[in-house]
């Protein structure tokens, strides 16, 4: 017993030490929590829309008291949805990308066939082509409520979804899925990030999230504030800022090597060279925020790759990589 606690105490001291090395400021950056949110709480998400895609496979038109607007998500039905109408399933969340849709994963992917083998829901929500995966500083637009309140509990009402959960997502996407997961713990068994950035104090992704912003026209400030007035709420969604926050969980982690392989090509050359240099900066952030996660006790597995990029064929092979662990560990 005396055994346990001393690790137990010295795995609580390493995220107290973490925690003052990653934050600037004396507020943790779990305890920030956003102004009170000028949407009713008791209002739910609701379908407004439903489009037969397959015999599986649903697009949704959900209407989103926290968003003032309907949102699109795609389903995949459980294989034995309709066979077992008592019975509940897990369910997988997966978020697409910037400057993409919720239509990415079975545009690009194989997923609907992976997930044939499995009686599991499959979830996949739009998030805006650049919404971070948050709710934001100016108020609006509120993602995570959307995704981690309104959307988990529609999928449960409507869709037997159970409270066995996974969640994996790629760039911005991967990003939000360590945010979602770090702040509703118990939430989630399972996350998974591909080629995701995970420390906003990263000098290459303050200059990423920069050009990105800028080219959509939107003001950085928006999203989580003045980074330096307001650097509560940066590191508050700044995933290597809280690993103490993934505890009880499996986190996975993979990048490229920013090496192009047999898999790129066929490219444009400006498509080619936007995979390399968005992979390039990763894996080194990925490898610093991988130690902080096992030093403070997380269960974690990482996979840097030769060749790599930031794109589709890579993260095709990742799913296929991990789907079985994931399958594993919601009990699908």
């Amino acid at each position: 017993m005396w055994v346990t606690f001393l690790k137990y105490a010295k795995k609580s001291l390493v995220c107290l030490w973490l925690a003052a090395a990653f934050l600037s400021t004396e507020a943790h950056a779990a305890e920030w929590k956003p102004d009170a949110s000028p949407w009713p709480h008791h209002a739910e998400a609701r379908v407004t829309g439903m489009k037969v895609i397959d015999k599986r496979m649903r697009d949704l038109m959900v209407s989103s008291p926290a968003m003032g607007m309907s949102i699109p998500v795609r389903i995949i039905l459980p294989v034995h949805w309709r066979e077992r109408p008592e019975a509940t399933f897990p369910v997988v969340y997966l978020f697409h990308g910037g400057d993409d849709d919720y239509t990415s994963w079975t545009r690009e992917t194989d997923v609907e066939a992976l997930a044939k083998e499995y009686d599991v829901l499959v979830v996949m929500p739009d998030a805006g082509r650049n919404g971070y995966y948050s709710d934001w500083f100016a108020g609006a637009p509120r993602w995570e409520t959307f995704h981690t309140h309104e959307l988990v509990r529609l999928m449960e009402k409507k869709f037997r979804a159970s409270r066995s959960r996974a969640v994996m997502g790629l760039s911005m996407g991967g990003f939000g899925a360590l945010n979602y997961a770090a702040h509703n713990r118990g939430m989630f068994r399972y996350v998974a990030s591909m080629s995701s950035y995970v420390d906003l104090n990263d000098l290459a992704v303050r200059l990423e999230l920069a050009f990105g912003t800028g080219k959509e026209g939107i003001d950085i400030k928006d999203v989580w504030g003045d980074p330096v007035k307001n650097v509560e709420v940066w590191q508050a969604h700044n995933p290597a800022a809280m690993p103490c926050a993934f505890r009880g969980m499996h986190v996975y982690l993979s990048a490229g090597s920013s090496q192009s392989g047999p898999l790129d090509g066929g490219r444009p050359a400006d498509v080619w060279l936007a995979s390399v240099l968005g992979e390039a900066p990763l894996s080194g952030q990925i490898e610093r925020f991988a130690w902080s996660l096992r030093s403070a006790g997380v269960d974690v597995t990482t996979h840097l790759y030769t060749p790599g990029t930031h794109s589709w064929p890579y993260w095709q092979a990742e799913l296929h990589s991990i789907w079985p662990s994931v399958m594993k560990s919601i009990g699908a």
